[in-house]
């Protein structure tokens, strides 16, 4: 009889042990916020979330599109011209889409956009998309920072209406992307960027957290309601100096897939100054993230020109350290800029002084590239 007690006690502690390690387990594995998100999607958000312990993903803004002195070259990149491998993340502008325009706000045609991204995905890599669209309110640019714009665009507001006409291009342009198999190409969606700014329509000092907030949870609803289940919502501020001020925005756990900060290596900062930063940045949300159960990402950086010979080993590797990140990425190759009679760039290219510390940058272990990215199976 006291045999088969202490054997009823150790089935029920070795149960409870076990759906303690499950429960374990399941809290440890995010989960995407659109529980009707595709097969492929949800696919891509686990393995991101695995890979940040194997290393970081290299992305860089509309990289094949245009680079230094190039436009429109099949099978170009300025990344692959130094490395011979291409970026493992993807970065494009939807700016434009709203108003129906045939090529977006840095110039890129859609169709040719559509058919980079459905490349960039081909070959296993991630896409990331933006939108600097225009002021709902006043039809003027993203940098239109008139009174109440935000809270216009909020249902029962004078732009509400057109808001809704735009997120419709949205989502039929999120929706017409799909692979060769006819399936949905995954996309990481950071709408309301920088949104701790005050440079944007929807930025600080121009809209109440609480007016952002609810539009950020209208448009999520939105698209949902359309029928858009293959993305991955970012949450993303530019440089910020607490966690108050971070999270001063945030639409909440249920609506943000990864949490994502914007930080560039600009005059007259240097080199010690930006690492810093970056490092208490990173500290901040790598705790955020931990708590809320999510992955993070450097969304945009770069050092205009690049500068420094040596800017990728010894100031943006160390800016990073030991923080696991899932991607960063660096700003477009513009080129020379007639405005302002000057270049604009943020990864190297052949000749370039830092091309050596690039490639060096290439080879280490934490960095993943293309390649790196096409063996980790993202989609499978």
């Amino acid at each position: 009889m006291q045999t088969i007690k202490i054997k009823r006690l150790f089935l029920v502690f070795s149960f409870g042990i076990t759906i303690f390690s499950y429960a374990q387990k399941s809290a440890s594995t995010p989960l995407l916020v659109d529980k009707k998100a595709t097969p492929e999607t949800q696919k891509l958000y686990k393995n991101l979330q695995a890979l940040t312990q194997k290393g970081i993903l290299f992305g860089h803004q509309d990289d094949l599109a245009y680079g230094v002195k190039w436009r429109y070259e099949e099978g170009r990149s300025d990344v692959k011209d130094v490395t011979n491998d291409y970026p493992a993340v993807y970065g494009w502008d939807l700016a434009g889409l709203e108003k129906k325009s045939d090529k977006n706000i840095d110039g890129v045609p859609f169709d040719k956009m559509k058919q980079y991204i459905i490349e960039g995905h081909s070959r296993g890599g991630v896409i990331t998309v933006s939108w600097h669209c225009d002021n709902p309110l006043t039809g003027g640019p993203v940098s239109d920072t008139t009174p109440n714009s935000l809270a216009a665009a909020l249902p029962n507001g004078t732009s509400h209406e057109k808001y809704k006409s735009w997120l419709n291009e949205i989502a039929t342009f999120f929706s017409a992307l799909k692979d060769k198999n006819g399936k949905p190409i995954p996309v990481l969606f950071r709408p309301f960027h920088e949104l701790n700014g005050s440079w944007f329509w929807w930025g600080k000092n121009n809209a109440t957290s609480e007016d952002l907030i609810a539009l950020w949870r209208f448009t999520f609803d939105y698209l949902q309601s359309k029928g858009v289940h293959n993305l991955i919502y970012l949450y993303n501020t530019d440089r910020f100096k607490t966690r108050e001020e971070y999270l001063a925005s945030y639409p909440g756990a249920d609506y943000v897939d990864m949490l994502t900060f914007d930080t560039y290596h600009s005059y007259p900062p240097t080199a010690e100054a930006f690492i810093e930063n970056c490092q208490r940045q990173l500290k901040i949300v790598s705790t955020l993230a931990k708590e809320q159960n999510k992955i993070m990402a450097f969304a945009e950086t770069g050092f205009e020109a690049i500068p420094y010979d040596k800017w990728w080993t010894d100031t943006l590797m160390k800016a990073i350290g030991d923080y696991k990140i899932s991607y960063v990425l660096l700003w477009r190759n513009q080129g020379w800029q007639e405005k302002e009679q000057k270049m604009h760039y943020y990864t190297p290219f052949k000749g370039h002084p830092s091309e050596k510390d690039f490639v060096d940058f290439y080879n280490l272990k934490q960095t993943l590239f293309g390649r790196d990215a096409a063996k980790a199976k993202l989609y499978k």
